[in-house]
């Protein structure tokens, strides 16, 4: 299958890996940016293929698994509300808030719906005018246009009984939150590529000349992701520090005009707590003033005063994970108290987090 299968392709993976091993000359880290990226990594064995001095971390690159729990608590308490249609992408049904998650409120009766667009939470609102219809706006840049898109439709069209749980977040911001931090361990990026779909990778440059690290935005196969740490290690190793685009079949430098353009006309950039990093300054999507109305923190401010109830005692420490100062199989509770079937942290739940990738290829080892 062509762009898939020559990038699967045993023999190049090999060849890759002996021209990282033939290239170093001292221990360096990299850390990839994106959860399906972490996926292929672990399937594949990608980084047991390299040599020892060079090392992989995971960072926040699932959306469901940094989403805020505060966040989650309020979808919770939208989602049991009498004559409220809360519809999520199926992720995020089993992320736990502070004491239960949205499968659980679905299963007491609350009306939740799993879509795979808002548009269909859209359509939703079309046919059940008598009804109020919130979309848990989830996602990095790569899913933000469609939530623009349908805010855009909605306003236009005067659908008044439709709105939406913002939680988008934005990469960049959380790069350079990892960066700034004093236990940094990351000396270059993998980017995702399918965020620099939308957004392309001008905005990296700033990023990499600032923290002196070099970022390479990377595809997802096998040969994508040792091609994206060859030439990020080929820049460490001669002391440079740029912005590379390895995902060059998918990726341009501007990125998708069109998507920019609608998600600037719609959002604002606005500070957003993240799961692991905290309140990162500008680093998440609100709406803008014409579009505010369909913004669900204001429709129902008066019902989502969030009280957490107090912390559960748990062993859970997806907060390092995200961070990237752990692996999976230093948390106590992988495998054992927490898997994919009960999940005590996110990482564990979404098909994009870095727990449940080790437990599906690597809890046996």
């Amino acid at each position: 299958m062509k762009y898939v299968s020559e990038y699967r392709d045993e023999a190049l993976v090999q060849d890759y890996g002996a021209a990282i091993a033939a290239l170093i000359t001292r221990p360096w880290t990299l850390m990839e940016i994106c959860g399906g990226q972490t996926h292929t990594i672990v399937k594949y064995g990608l980084d047991q293929l390299l040599p020892p001095t060079v090392t992989l971390i995971h960072g926040p690159g699932c959306p469901v698994c940094v989403t805020d729990a505060a966040l989650i608590d309020q979808a919770l308490i939208l989602a049991a509300q009498p004559g409220i249609i809360f519809c999520s992408y199926g992720d995020m049904l089993r992320v736990p808030g502070t004491a239960t998650d949205l499968l659980t409120v679905k299963a007491q009766g609350g009306d939740v719906r799993m879509v795979y667009s808002p548009l269909d939470a859209l359509a939703l609102a079309r046919t059940h005018p008598n009804r109020q219809v919130v979309f848990f706006a989830v996602g990095f840049e790569t899913t933000a246009p469609a939530t623009a898109m349908a805010v855009h439709q909605a306003h236009r069209q005067g659908i008044e009984n439709f709105s939406v749980l913002m939680a988008h977040v934005l990469v960049p911001p959380a790069m350079e939150g990892i960066l700034a931090a004093p236990d940094c361990q990351v000396q270059g990026f993998l980017a995702a590529g399918h965020v620099c779909t939308v957004t392309g990778y001008e905005g990296y440059h700033a990023i990499a000349q600032k923290y002196h690290v070099p970022i390479v935005v990377t595809g997802f196969e096998p040969v994508d992701i040792l091609q994206g740490t060859y030439l990020c290690l080929q820049q460490l190793e001669a002391g440079r520090a740029e912005v590379e685009n390895q995902y060059a079949r998918s990726v341009k430098a501007p990125g998708n005009l069109s998507a920019q353009q609608l998600m600037e006309q719609v959002f604002e950039v606005v500070p957003r707590a993240w799961r692991g990093l905290g309140t990162l300054p500008q680093s998440g999507l609100g709406l803008q003033a014409p579009y505010q109305y369909l913004d669900a923190h204001r429709r129902f401010s008066d019902r989502l005063q969030v009280h957490p109830d107090s912390p559960i005692d748990t062993p859970c420490i997806s907060g390092l994970v995200l961070q990237g100062l752990k692996k999976p199989h230093d948390c106590p509770a992988f495998g054992d108290r927490c898997r994919p079937e009960h999940p005590l942290g996110a990482p564990m739940v979404s098909t994009e987090g870095a727990c449940a990738a080790y437990y599906r290829y690597r809890a046996a080892l």
